[in-house]
């Protein structure tokens, strides 16, 4: 009994030692100044919207309001993260600081899927994943199809945010999320009755799509196109292919 008290006794002081310690590195880090910023943009698909020294002047709000020096605790730092994440081409972003006295920032970056064409305003936009609009960069341009009207009107507002439009973006992720195709989709049309067709990098033909549904059947139905025609015949021999209709692909 006395063996079992005394542990209790051993483990409640190493546990008062460990809350003492690791409150005093807590008073300690808070009352150390800020000897560096240490920036981490993960780029796991080679997009350079955003660099350390743009990350940098929104952290300082251009120079503004320096960190080095400063003490930034709980509120502060998430004041920080907001500046970040308020940034288009900002996914997620973490600040924090370390023992070493470094501002750490750590940011994912948002990446487009397609780029929208707008004639009129001769303002390109990007549009991501979920559909929102990101602007054009002047620091990296992104390798993605263009989508337009055809004889070059433009997509309304806001095009990939309602139920309807939802479904075409869900055609600009299967592009996006499939290599082959990422590498080979050109220039996606929504036509005015709400078919799509899209030119490609290799081969002349230009693909009629259809509405944006069975979708991977039709990109299926294209592959076979691939596999037996052009190799065959030759990249050129026809001009349009449609995959539209079940079970069938139309060549002219």
């Amino acid at each position: 009994m006395e063996r079992t008290v005394r542990n209790l006794l051993v483990a409640a002081a190493c546990l008062l030692v460990l809350g003492a310690l690791g409150a005093f590195a807590a008073v300690r880090q808070a009352n150390r100044a800020v000897d560096a910023v240490k920036v981490n943009i993960a780029n796991e698909f080679d997009n350079y919207f955003i660099s350390e020294r743009g990350v940098t002047a929104l952290l300082t709000k251009g120079g503004k309001e320096p960190v080095i020096g400063t003490q930034p605790e709980g509120p502060r730092l998430r004041v920080l993260e907001a500046r970040l994440k308020a940034h288009a081409f900002v996914r997620d972003a973490q600040v924090y600081r370390d023992l070493a006295g470094n501002l750490h920032a750590d940011v994912r970056q948002n990446r487009p899927i397609a780029r929208l064409t707008h004639p009129d305003t001769r303002l390109d936009t990007y549009v991501d994943a979920e559909g929102r609009a990101l602007p054009l960069s002047p620091l990296f341009t992104a390798r993605v199809a263009t989508v337009a009207r055809p004889g070059g009107g433009s997509l309304p507002s806001g095009f990939f945010q309602d139920s309807t439009g939802r479904r075409y973006l869900e055609f600009l992720r299967y592009v996006d999320e499939h290599e082959f195709w990422k590498a080979q989709v050109s220039e996606v049309f929504i036509e005015p009755g709400g078919k799509l067709s899209f030119t490609q990098q290799v081969g002349d033909q230009r693909i009629e799509f259809g509405l944006p549904e069975n979708i991977s059947e039709k990109f299926a139905k294209l592959m076979v196109f691939y596999r037996q025609i052009p190799s065959v015949l030759g990249w050129d021999t026809y001009h349009r292919v449609n995959v539209e209709y079940q079970n069938q692909i139309i060549c002219e």
